[in-house]
């Protein structure tokens, strides 16, 4: 991966050092060594237990916005590290856990390349800093439970991932991908879409992020099938949500979303979400679904609260 110059002053002026926002907040530099490309933030909230092992939270961040200035992404990425609106940071500060969250970028220029969603034109990408940023995140989470070990908490080796809107498709094609570093993922908000475990559907080959044909050529390693089918997963919905990505260019490209309308559905709700679901069920996925009623493209705190549960359930049951 080619390596990037920016400026980070402002960064490190408020987070060089640790800051508390009830517990410590660590902002980590892009690795010397290449693994990853771009920083990170670490938040550790106040009485993670010490000589026992705990699962990471992991959330991608999700901006919002292009913008070419990677300190405004810094800046979002660490409101999303304490701020306990959003999901990871509320499951991370309710079960005690550090939680990660990346700073990749979403650039104005290369506007197409949805990074935040890990769309297929990040995937594609080759010789430049966004190269595999799915390989970045496993360096960033390998670093992270380096400097969690020097503060005597000890990490497992799968961690749990959590995503909204468009870090919500990054959350579920990342589990696709990686199954056997995810423990358990929840996400919603995800425009009734889910990345389909299937090579093809009514013959036609889905490619990646649809399905996974193609996915050794994306990822250098087949589909692992049954460890993914095994993974728990919750997704959500509300059933008042109308924020659809299918329709615009830097979600999908013409092919792509043609494929999805004529397979999958034009109509987020509920064509779109149930054809999803029903395919999952078929294949006897570990998936809790769940659409809540006069709720938006928005995660109250009931939805949170039954996100927390569904990890503690799967925490207690390991």
């Amino acid at each position: 991966m080619k390596k990037i110059i920016y400026s980070l002053a402002s960064a490190l002026f408020l987070f060089g050092c640790a800051e508390s926002y009830d517990g410590e907040m660590v902002f980590a530099e892009p690795d010397s060594d290449g693994k990853f490309d771009y920083p990170y933030y670490l938040f550790i909230p106040e009485d993670v237990p010490q000589n026992e092992k705990v699962y990471v939270v992991v959330e991608p961040n999700n901006s919002g916005f292009v913008d070419d200035d990677l300190q405004k992404h810094i800046e979002k990425a660490q409101r999303t590290a304490y701020n306990d609106y959003y999901l990871g940071s509320y499951v991370a500060q309710n079960i005690k856990s550090p939680l990660l969250v990346p700073v990749f970028p979403r650039g104005k220029t290369d506007w197409k390349i949805y990074t935040h969603a890990l769309d297929r034109d990040v995937m594609l990408q080759k010789n430049n800093s966004l190269e595999r940023i799915d390989k970045q995140l496993l360096g960033m989470f390998e670093d992270a439970r380096l400097r969690l070990e020097n503060k005597s908490i000890l990490t497992r080796d799968a961690f749990l991932l959590t995503g909204f809107s468009a870090s919500a498709s990054f959350a579920n094609r990342f589990t696709l991908l990686h199954p056997d570093k995810v423990f358990a993922v929840a996400a919603g908000g995800l425009n009734g879409l889910l990345m389909l475990p299937r090579d093809s559907l009514n013959n036609e080959a889905l490619k990646y992020p649809v399905g996974t044909s193609d996915i050794k050529d994306i990822s250098g390693r087949a589909f692992q099938k049954e460890m993914f089918r095994s993974t728990p997963q919750f997704y959500f919905m509300g059933q008042l949500d109308e924020n659809d990505a299918i329709p615009y260019d830097d979600a999908f490209g013409q092919s792509e979303r043609e494929q999805i309308f004529r397979l999958l559905g034009t109509r987020m709700q509920p064509e779109r979400w149930n054809n999803c679901m029903q395919i999952y069920d078929d294949l006897n996925i570990n998936a809790i679904f769940r659409t809540y009623e006069d709720v938006g493209h928005e995660h109250p705190e009931e939805i949170k609260q039954e996100v927390l549960e569904f990890f503690k359930t799967r925490i207690d049951g390991r």
